[in-house]
């Protein structure tokens, strides 16, 4: 069995992404179970890219019993548009996990994205 040896490519803070229509900064985009953000605006067609680590504030769901501590897993809920602690059987696809705890009534989740 031949070698293979694995080439450094970059530290992995975005990876490449070209949108299929214009897509707005702070766009949450979902690949299979891979979930990245655009920080900019990006046009059809163009190369352009996803932050997939760091913090970022998310829209959180709302209502009773949808606080959210710190360290629980987030999971971004697409129909909705939202960050949740629910993973919905995997249907929604994980962020991260919540670095400042929120309570019911908060529109945002402070999240740090994990792959």
């Amino acid at each position: 069995m031949a070698a293979y040896t694995v080439k450094f490519v970059h530290e992995g803070a975005a990876i490449d992404y070209t949108p299929v229509a214009d897509t707005t900064a702070g766009t949450v985009v979902v690949q299979a179970d891979l979930v990245g953000l655009t920080r900019i605006d990006l046009k059809a067609g163009q190369l352009g890219s996803l932050a997939v680590t760091g913090v970022f504030d998310f829209p959180k769901a709302g209502g009773a019993g949808s606080a959210i501590t710190v360290g629980t897993l987030t999971y971004w809920d697409a129909t909705n548009s939202v960050a949740t602690k629910n993973a919905a059987a995997g249907v929604n696809k994980l962020i991260g996990k919540a670095v400042k705890t929120t309570v019911d009534a908060d529109a945002i989740v402070r999240v740090r994205l994990q792959q």
